[in-house]
């Protein structure tokens, strides 16, 4: 159940950003921009870092929509658990393990990021646009997981399945739409 009050026992971030719609149209903005520009990492490839990210967390809300994204994008879920049960014998493509080492780095000790690990990125063939996509996505899901925590809410696997597939099929786009028909919520 949500910590506030307002919130709908079933509240996602459509619920969220609705508290304050200047900063959740941003919000939804910067999804968009981050996660639906293609560089040489596709959506695909962005969503496997947001579940990543999330499941490195442990954000029940945002691992359950974005492994579900990533599923509906033809990562296998056996991928996503191996990542985060053993990351070193994972079998990732070896061209993406530099940025999802990277992702990692950022989340659990980002102080700890050298130019080692910026060099193996490059050196597998990923751009500085590329790396800083890898970036964007992760700073973004290390946001929302605490924006998700911070409201108290979890999710659950109908609203992880339905939300998964919409992203897929949709994108973030109509979150804006939603948000300019409604207005904020709270008290």
């Amino acid at each position: 159940m949500p910590f506030f009050p307002t919130l709908p026992d079933d509240a996602g971030v459509r619920h969220i950003v609705k508290l304050n719609p200047a900063a959740g149209r941003a919000l939804v903005e910067l999804h968009t921009a981050a996660l639906r520009t293609d560089s040489q990492l596709s959506a695909k490839d962005k969503e496997l870092i947001a579940a990543f990210v999330s499941g490195l967390n442990a954000c029940q809300y945002c691992y359950g929509v974005h492994a579900e994204t990533a599923k509906a994008f033809g990562v296998s879920a056996s991928l996503i658990e191996s990542l985060l049960g053993d990351f070193e014998h994972a079998p990732v493509d070896a061209k993406l393990r530099p940025i999802l080492e990277y992702a990692r780095v950022l989340t659990l000790t980002p102080t700890k990021a050298t130019q080692r690990h910026v060099d193996a990125v490059f050196a597998a063939g990923w751009t500085e646009r590329d790396l800083h996509d890898a970036i964007l996505t992760t700073c973004l899901f290390n946001f929302m997981n605490r924006l998700l925590e911070g409201h108290g809410v979890k999710g659950s696997t109908g609203i992880f399945v339905e939300r998964g597939q919409a992203l897929r099929d949709n994108g973030y786009a109509p979150m804006l739409a939603m948000l300019a028909e409604a207005p904020a919520r709270l008290p």
